[in-house]
């Protein structure tokens, strides 16, 4: 396996800023914020040829009783059990205070080698930053600053050392079962998704190549937002997904922060499944952390396959629900509807609930919905089936011939209508594939823009009653043909 590196210390001590800095990316939300990281965030690095794993963790609080700092203790020790070696974070600048002997006498009782690196010591004099901290007993202090990245390379140099190299003959050097010429190899995540979808949909493929490629992306994970207003049960259903106490799931809204990302398996799929924030009304987002979570929260939407839009049985649909399941239409994802707490309310309320869905989310009726209790693990496996579903809907393949035929269907059963008196009438003439994820038919013809939103609703429904695209949003192009005779006797 590859070296885990967990990094732990008191709140507001640098951690997301250095787990930023070794993943090279900007995955944990960074602000002048005590206790803003809350769950176990995962990353990969690289220093050289030799991968690692690294964890950001939240403030430790080792002697937290109850509430969020003991469930944030909770995550940070779960980290350090899973972990190779830790680096304890202090803050030069602030100096040795109670709380980091406290940590320090927590860690030595893990038995996991602790690495003690000072922090924000920018501009100072590294025998004046670390002296105080000798007093732990955790050995020679590594001076680093996270934010500008000094001696954060000879910490991680310092931290592999101490960690066996053995993963010379793991998985991740073996190309045995590599393909010989990968086309996408020199690609990054998102370019493959939009190759593959490029080449799957494009008319020319065989059907043997489109079962090659297809057998491609059934190796790669389904990626899984689940999103939806505060405390309606997302992070609780992550966890009866996982199985495990994952991340914190803890009755106070704005629990989670960051969008945490979380690798599970069932029955040979491989997930990605990405835990938000919850998504208040933009007058209540006043704080500028969360206005990060949002943001981060409408990018796990875009970077997902398949979005779990969450609501509660026991809450109105509200606008901000609305604006939410806007967003995954435009955004064009895949998607499923859990109404969470069903066992919480009477047959009264489920009926009001059922009621208002179909006058408030009409325009999600491509969608499944599913009455789920997260907390006891009910409807979990429908509504991962759900997931399944749409996912394949969203990358189905759509046969050039057989659009066209139910197209032709389609207008014999209704033809579309005159825009107006003396206009003519528009002409569909055949369909093909544009585009997956979500799939695009392009239908050719002759004054298509007088083709209303009705008609275009129409097609909508009678393409995905023939091939079964529930569960994904279906976007339907017009492209006119133009007559050239027109053009040459307006230049003469």
């Amino acid at each position: 396996m590859k070296p885990v590196i967990a990094l732990v210390g008191r709140p507001n001590v640098g951690k997301s800023t250095l787990f930023n800095r070794l993943t090279r990316s900007r995955d944990a939300i960074v602000a002048d914020y005590a206790g803003l990281t809350r769950d176990r965030h995962y990353g990969e690095g690289r220093m050289g040829e030799r991968p690692f794993l690294v964890i950001d963790t939240g403030g430790f609080e080792p002697v937290a009783k109850e509430g969020i700092y003991h469930e944030m203790a909770k995550q940070t020790r779960q980290a350090i059990v899973e972990s190779d070696l830790v680096v304890f974070l202090v803050d030069g600048r602030a100096g040795l205070n109670a709380h980091d002997q406290i940590i320090a006498d927590d860690l030595r009782k893990t038995g996991r080698p602790v690495i003690l690196a000072v922090n924000k010591a920018e501009g100072m004099r590294h025998a004046n930053v670390t002296a105080d901290f000798y007093g732990l007993g955790l050995g020679e202090p590594v001076v680093i600053s996270s934010a500008h990245g000094d001696g954060v390379r000879e910490l991680l140099e310092y931290a592999l050392e101490q960690i066996p190299d053995t993963d010379k003959t793991d998985d991740w050097l073996d190309t045995s079962n590599a393909p010989d010429d990968d086309p996408f190899a020199h690609l990054n995540e998102h370019a493959q998704d939009e190759a593959i979808a490029r080449l799957l949909a494009s008319p020319e493929q065989s059907e043997d190549e489109h079962k090659a490629i297809s057998n491609m992306r059934s190796l790669k994970p389904i990626k899984i937002a689940v999103v939806g207003r505060p405390n309606v049960g997302k992070s609780t259903l992550i966890n009866a997904l996982v199985g495990e106490e994952r991340v914190i799931a803890f009755d106070m809204p704005g629990t989670t922060r960051d969008a945490i990302e979380i690798d599970f398996e069932r029955d040979g799929q491989k997930f990605v499944l990405i835990d938000t924030a919850g998504l208040r009304k933009r007058g209540k987002v006043f704080e500028s952390i969360e206005k990060f979570s949002v943001v981060k929260t409408l990018q796990a939407i875009s970077d997902a396959n398949v979005a779990i839009l969450m609501l509660d049985a026991n809450q109105d649909i509200s606008e901000q629900d609305a604006h939410v399941a806007g967003f995954i239409l435009e955004s064009g994802r895949a998607l499923v509807v859990a109404v969470n707490k069903w066992d919480t309310v009477d047959a009264y309320e489920k009926d009001r609930v059922k009621v208002d869905i179909v006058r408030k989310l009409m325009f999600l009726d491509f969608a499944k919905f599913h009455f789920t209790s997260a907390l006891k693990g009910q409807g979990i496996d429908a509504l991962l089936k759900s997931v399944l579903a749409a996912h394949a809907a969203a990358f189905a393949k759509l046969p050039t011939p057989k659009l066209t035929r139910v197209l032709q269907a389609a207008i014999e059963h209704q033809a579309p209508p005159r825009k107006g008196q003396g206009s003519a009438r528009p002409k569909l003439r055949y369909a093909h594939q544009g585009g997956q994820n979500p799939p695009i038919i392009v239908i050719h013809g002759n004054s298509l823009e007088n083709v209303p939103k009705t008609y275009q609703r129409y097609l909508e429904g009678r393409f995905r009653e023939a091939f079964k695209l529930q569960g994904t949003p279906l976007r339907i192009d017009f492209k006119s043909s133009t007559n050239p005779y027109v053009t040459r006797s307006n230049k003469r």
